[in-house]
């Protein structure tokens, strides 16, 4: 199995920043694309950002030129800075993985963590 552990939320004010990280762990050959999710209450859940094996990077609309995802394939974790936070950024973030097991790919995701943008 493979385990994905989330850290780095939290409360933070209009115009912050805060970064977090998702490490994973377990039975892993590679891991293809890493990515960011988020959901708001009373809201679907949605892409915020991902990033390939090689580095290629895709931003939701609403987080281009403030958030920026990067990955350490070493250590098989992925990252999410997120500059000039906004209230309407608040939500709980959780990360995804797709990991290669023996010659299959699989989704795997974070238990989620909380990030509050207060005004």
């Amino acid at each position: 199995q493979v385990q994905l552990v989330e850290s780095g939320g939290g409360l933070v004010q209009a115009g912050g920043s805060l970064r977090l990280s998702c490490a994973a762990s377990g039975s892993i050959f590679s891991i293809n694309a890493m990515g960011w999710y988020r959901q708001a209450p009373g809201k679907q859940r949605e892409l915020v950002a991902t990033i390939t094996s090689g580095g290629s990077t895709n931003y939701a609309d609403s987080v281009k030129g403030r958030f920026t995802i990067s990955r350490d394939n070493a250590e098989n974790t992925v990252y999410l800075q997120m500059n000039s936070l906004k209230p309407e950024d608040t939500a709980v973030y959780s990360c995804n993985a797709r990991v290669v097991q023996e010659i299959y790919e699989y989704d795997y995701w974070g238990q989620g963590t909380q990030v509050t943008v207060s005004s």
